[in-house]
């Protein structure tokens, strides 16, 4: 750890509680009286449509599933039953309808003054984005009923690694992904952000592989039964397990690492600063709420950044950089323990309510941690990947925050307008009220809706209440409106500026332009976003160039992921040849969509189809279903 990260709890905390009072602020706007908080909550909100469900949550929720599986790996099935127990919101319902897909389902019961009585269900034809509706007739008194079922080999939310795709080369591993609709492939289920339910499992795995999920990890019982428990609320979304050859380290008494052996204390190194983060954010947004916050780095073929699982972030192993660069990750994933797990998106057209609030919250983080530079920065780099995704849309309402028209797919809703758009709409509402109003603000949002799912309405409505009533000068309607309805990037949007990224324009322009050599660009303490910077604005370079950046600093083979995929990125624009057989590797051993669907696509769109097709022949057994599913998409387009 360097000195400039040697940051005590003590200062942490004492710096975040006075952010308020050291940021920039706007005379004209009053603090939130928080004594005073409206909780707005529009009569029509939970029946808002969820296009991506079949259940019938307006009439019968689930609130709580035992889950009850064997993990077996010889046939790569959860095999095993849940039992769900459901209230009624219309007193005559007697169909409880759930999400399901490539379920097969053995045998269905319900509990009645009898006791378990078989059930009659049906299963709907299946569409290949939702699943099959399972209908099953819970009649007029009962409240509980058990599915007996197993999951599909190939359920595109779990994905079963052989030990010969594993780090210790001996045993099996399986990791799930449940967001955004793939809960359903794991258990019939409301698969919707819109239900809320607690949850406890028992599981069997075989000896020698650790279990855990999302929840608190019990421990076996005297059976050798694994169990889990999870109090707290949470949407189907967010259920996790992994198991295998995992081991831990404690980064302190209620934060640590889980990982195979191989990446375990590179792992709690690059972390270790995780309790520094949730200091900063329970100064900001009040106490985290789930018990323990651990982290389990996953096999490469994970195929996100990081995933917000409850007391149990997934991580990719592509964050070990070795040098705390990429551990906004972290920050992010953290974050989502206020946004996101805390307050829900009701609906995937709500997904900035998760994503944005979250994006905004880890850079406050990073500021209060590292500084204002360092926040600058990442704001500058992402507002970089907002102009490219808004310019390569597919149609143009997939750039507005609140999707009013129909997604065709949940993954629509995942882009760097829903990140990063929604992350600035935070900072533009901050530069308008001030610093010393927004925070306390935020603060009580989180109380007013904890453990609830909302929609965009309800923040604009609790927002009108209790921010915007007592400044009502900082903005107007027709700003708030073309912020969230409307398309592409509102003129209002704050523009980053970097000194650091300043300087190293010029000397990438010195050095393009002749006035320097590869050698002479003064690198020397660059951060990995200044790197990255460097890398995204290079113009067209010729072969000479290339091999100068390359001999220099050794880009082809770098150790850092995101520095590799930007220079991969650029070498495939440029058809660097001598960077080839890297990217190959690359794309063989990395699984994180974020950077190879970019890849394949500049494959398949600079004249390389054939190497695309050829390399991801070879590497789709290693991907994760979710990245086999869009890769081939990409390059069948």
């Amino acid at each position: 750890m360097s000195n400039t990260r040697l940051i005590t709890f003590a200062l942490i905390t004492a710096a975040s509680v006075t952010l308020a009072a050291c940021s920039p602020d706007t005379s004209s706007t009053s603090p939130i009286n928080v004594s005073a908080v409206q909780t707005v909550v529009p009569s029509e909100r939970f029946f808002t449509a969820d296009q991506f469900t079949y259940a019938n949550y307006q009439e019968v929720v689930v609130k709580h599933a035992a889950l009850n599986l064997d993990v077996n790996f010889d046939r790569k099935v959860l095999d095993g039953d849940v039992t769900l127990r459901f209230e009624r919101l219309n007193p005559d319902a007697q169909t409880l309808t759930l999400d399901t897909k490539d379920l097969l389902i053995k045998a269905v019961a319900l509990e009645t003054n009898d006791g378990w009585v078989p059930a009659d269900y049906t299963l709907a034809a299946a569409d290949p984005v939702l699943g099959s509706a399972m209908n099953i007739a819970i009649g007029t008194d009962a409240n509980q009923l058990r599915i007996t079922y197993e999951t599909s080999p190939t359920a595109e939310g779990l994905q079963w690694l052989t030990p010969a795709q594993t780090a210790g080369k001996e045993k099996p591993y399986l990791f799930s992904q449940a967001q955004a609709i793939n809960a359903r492939t794991m258990l019939p289920v409301q698969d919707t952000p819109a239900v809320r339910m607690t949850y406890d499992a028992s599981l069997r795995v075989p000896d020698g592989l650790l279990p855990l999920m999302s929840a608190s990890q019990d421990g076996q019982d005297a059976d050798g039964n694994w169990t889990f428990s999870m109090p707290q609320p949470i949407p189907s979304y967010l259920i996790a397990i992994a198991v295998g050859d995992i081991k831990f380290k404690a980064i302190n008494d209620t934060i640590g690492v889980y990982a195979e052996d191989y990446i375990l204390d590179a792992s709690a190194e690059e972390f270790a600063e995780t309790p520094m983060m949730e200091a900063a954010n329970t100064a900001l947004y009040g106490p985290y709420r789930w018990g323990r916050y651990d982290l389990i780095v996953l096999p490469p073929s994970f195929p996100f950044g990081g995933m917000e699982n409850p007391r149990l972030s997934f991580m990719t192993p592509t964050l070990i950089a070795g040098d705390k660069s990429l551990t906004n990750v972290v920050a992010h994933e953290l974050a989502h323990s206020w946004s996101g797990n805390l307050v829900t998106n009701a609906s995937w057209r709500d997904a900035w309510l998760n994503e944005g609030f979250t994006s905004y919250v880890e850079n406050r983080v990073m500021e209060a941690l590292y500084g204002e530079d360092r926040a600058v920065m990442e704001q500058a780099l992402g507002l970089e990947d907002l102009k490219r995704d808004v310019a390569d849309a597919d149609r143009p309402s997939l750039t507005q925050l609140k999707f009013t028209d129909d997604l065709t797919h949940p993954d629509e809703a995942f882009s760097q307008v829903t990140y990063v758009k929604g992350q600035f709409f935070l900072n533009f509402l901050e530069d308008r009220f001030g610093r010393a109003a927004f925070d306390p603000f935020l603060k009580s949002y989180f109380n007013a809706y904890a453990f609830d799912s909302i929609t965009t309405e309800d923040f604009l409505g609790f927002m009108d209440a209790n921010l915007r009533a007592q400044n009502p000068d900082a903005v107007t309607d027709a700003e708030i409106q073309e912020w969230v309805y409307g398309q592409g990037i509102p003129a209002t949007i704050r523009i980053p500026q970097s000194d650091a990224f300043d300087k190293v324009a010029a000397a990438s322009a010195r050095w393009s332009g002749g006035d320097m050599t590869a050698a002479e660009l003064p690198t020397q303490e660059w951060s990995t976003h200044e790197w990255l910077h460097f890398l995204n604005g290079l113009p067209d370079l010729t072969q000479e160039q290339y091999k100068a950046l390359d001999d220099a600093f050794s880009l082809t083979g770098t150790q850092n992921a995101e520095t590799a995929f930007a220079w991969y990125m650029q070498a495939i624009k440029g058809g660097y040849a001598p960077a080839m057989p890297a990217l190959e590797e690359f794309l063989m051993t990395v699984g994180r969509g974020k950077f190879i669907y970019r890849l394949y696509g500049a494959l398949n769109d600079n004249g390389l189809a054939e190497m695309a097709n050829r390399v991801f022949v070879k590497a789709k057994p290693g991907y994760h279903p979710i990245a086999q599913r869009i890769i081939s998409d990409i390059l069948a387009g």
